[in-house]
């Protein structure tokens, strides 16, 4: 259905769009993570929520880090950090985006949260299924779930894809401080007993409240998100980090290699793997 709504414009090359149609935490960047580092020659375009800077920025070069996460954004420095073959740009325009990574050498391009954008991609949707089916605001979708019939793959969780969680760097007496859209799915990874505080999806930490923490919980470190993480550093304190690794099943992985196979044997049909 959405497909029929605009003519898309053709990236001339094959872009991947991993995206969801609710608010909230879905897992797009760390699956995004899990499909790009299996490919050369791959960039990520991210609108760059959050962050301080405007239009188009580079923020990565083929691993090599070109701007701050003020600059990037919290998930754009999450992906660059995570991604060090990889380039990664924010900008608003995704089209501009997947030009610069044209320009830059990119021959895959990954767009984070792009089912609306009116471009020529696979569109893959991650649909949690959540209890309330209802539409913003009064459920948690931004779009109707029907949507998700013109998607080219939809996944879920359990079955298309698992979460692989465990504490980097632990220590005796962690307080969790996080700032990601839906904190209370981090609860099952973390001990009862651990004082937790929850900021806004992209909060921009300051040290005055960090600090204010620090002298009322007096933990020997912050257990934080790699998204977090990115932001928290400059402050010098100790970190545990929650690792988060997506495993995804081989036939999804198949579809992703048939799709891009596909659109490079259209585009050079003398190639020896063309069909």
């Amino acid at each position: 259905m959405q497909k029929l709504l605009c003519r898309p414009k053709s990236a001339a090359l094959p872009v991947i769009s991993v995206g969801n149609l609710t608010v909230g935490g879905s897992g797009k960047s760390p699956l995004i993570e899990a499909l790009a580092s299996r490919y050369e020659d791959v960039a990520v375009v991210l609108r760059g929520y959050g962050r301080k800077s405007e239009g188009l920025q580079v923020v990565s070069e083929w691993g090599k880090i070109l701007c701050d996460v003020e600059c990037s954004g919290d998930e754009a420095m999450m992906l660059a950090i995570a991604l060090p073959k990889a380039t990664v740009i924010v900008s608003e325009d995704r089209l501009a985006g997947i030009d610069k990574a044209k320009e830059l050498g990119a021959k895959v391009v990954f767009l984070d949260d792009a089912f609306r954008q009116c471009i020529e991609k696979f569109d893959i949707l991650i649909d949690p299924k959540p209890i309330n089916p209802l539409c913003l605001p009064s459920g948690p979708y931004r779009l109707p779930r029907l949507f998700l019939r013109s998607a080219d793959l939809v996944l879920r969780e359990g079955r298309d894809f698992w979460r692989n969680v465990w504490i980097e760097n632990p220590t005796p007496k962690m307080v969790l401080v996080t700032a990601i859209a839906n904190p209370k799915r981090l609860e099952r990874y973390v001990d009862p007993a651990i004082p937790r505080y929850y900021f806004a999806d992209h909060h921009p930490f300051e040290r005055q409240e960090i600090e204010k923490i620090i002298q009322r919980e007096k933990p020997t470190s912050l257990l934080v998100t790699a998204k977090d993480a990115v932001k928290l550093r400059k402050f010098g304190y100790p970190l545990s980090i929650l690792r988060l690794k997506i495993e995804v099943a081989p036939e999804v992985m198949e579809k992703v290699d048939s799709y891009i196979r596909n659109y490079d044997a259209k585009e050079d049909p003398n190639r020896p793997d063309a069909p």
